[in-house]
């Protein structure tokens, strides 16, 4: 399985910062070129999650991208996104598959070693690791892990996907993708400017080049 280089996480607490809806900014981030987004809004209820998902998988689907629901197995399953994101105190993996659609991708948050080794041995699409770099977005309870833990995760098994998180700007992306990330989730530094579609743009572009070295 291939993921796209840009992971793009359209988060609705950074998108209300920025004067942006939840549906605006994943417009905008398909209209820069995105074509994974994950959509990210814990504490909202359940009702306003699934109208923002149906919305953003409608526009998704016109251009040919996927939509990564983050927790949530149940509004995954019923707005038919292409997959759900799981951190490591959500529900098991192996429990979500029986929530959601057959082929469904899934994919979890690594932080350490240990987590790594765990992950071999469940029936994961990708593994997220991170945080790379310090990070004000999320408290993720761990600190920077760098670039070793991308490395090790990428050689521990390197037919699955690692897509690295956590600090990440555009300056950044030409390492992360050298230690082994297969893509990068971008939340924050796709504002940057408060222009997301020409940022997505510089993204993809930078993402390309460093694929092609």
């Amino acid at each position: 399985m291939s993921l796209p280089g840009l992971y793009a996480v359209v988060d609705h607490y950074t998108a209300a910062q920025h004067g942006w809806s939840v549906c605006g900014l994943a417009r905008a981030y398909l209209a820069g070129g995105a074509r994974l987004l994950q959509i990210r809004a814990p504490d909202v209820g359940s009702g306003e999650y699934l109208a923002w998902c149906d919305e953003i998988i409608s526009d998704a689907t016109e251009v040919g991208a996927r939509v990564i629901v983050n927790d949530r197995a149940d509004i995954a399953a019923m707005a038919g996104a292409a997959g759900l994101h799981l951190g490591q105190s959500d529900l098991d993996p192996d429990a979500a598959r029986r929530i959601v659609a057959t082929g469904t991708l899934i994919g979890l948050s690594t932080h350490t070693r240990p987590q790594l080794h765990a992950s071999t041995v469940v029936a994961l699409d990708y593994l997220a690791v991170g945080p790379i770099y310090h990070t004000g977005t999320k408290d993720t309870g761990y600190l920077p892990v760098g670039m070793d833990l991308v490395t090790y995760g990428a050689r521990l098994r390197p037919e699955r996907p690692i897509v690295a998180i956590g600090g990440i700007t555009l300056d950044r992306v030409e390492t992360v993708i050298s230690a082994g990330a297969t893509s990068v989730a971008v939340i924050s530094d796709l504002l940057d400017g408060n222009d997301p579609t020409r940022r997505v743009g510089d993204y993809v572009r930078a993402l390309e080049e460093s694929s092609a070295k």
